[in-house]
């Protein structure tokens, strides 16, 4: 007997803590929403569910391809659109610039 359809969601996922720059960050991915509330296991003290489809996520290089895999496989998703990443150039003179109201830090 399958279990109730949990939604997906599908969405770019950002860098982690540990990149300065944006390689290797392309790409979306599917995950879906929990299925139930974690508990703390009494002995253990970790946090934990029987939710399994709470552990997968898959990985597509396209937001067209995670959409196919999602209809194809009747699925329920939303899309989450990223937020548009806008790069300000700067040089290395704005550090000495006359009229500069930031303090400078060496």
């Amino acid at each position: 007997m399958p279990g109730p359809k949990q939604p997906a969601r599908i969405y770019v996922p950002p860098k982690s803590a540990m990149q300065s720059g944006r390689g290797r960050t392309q790409g979306w991915a599917l995950e879906f929403e929990p299925g139930e509330r974690k508990r703390i296991d009494p002995l253990m003290g970790w946090a934990g569910s029987g939710d399994t489809q709470g552990q997968v996520r898959l990985h597509f290089e396209t937001r067209e391809q995670a959409i196919a895999y999602a209809e194809a496989n009747g699925l329920d998703y939303a899309v989450e659109e990223p937020a548009p990443h806008r790069i300000r150039p700067k040089s290395y003179a704005e550090n000495f610039r006359f009229g500069r109201t930031e303090n400078w830090t060496h």
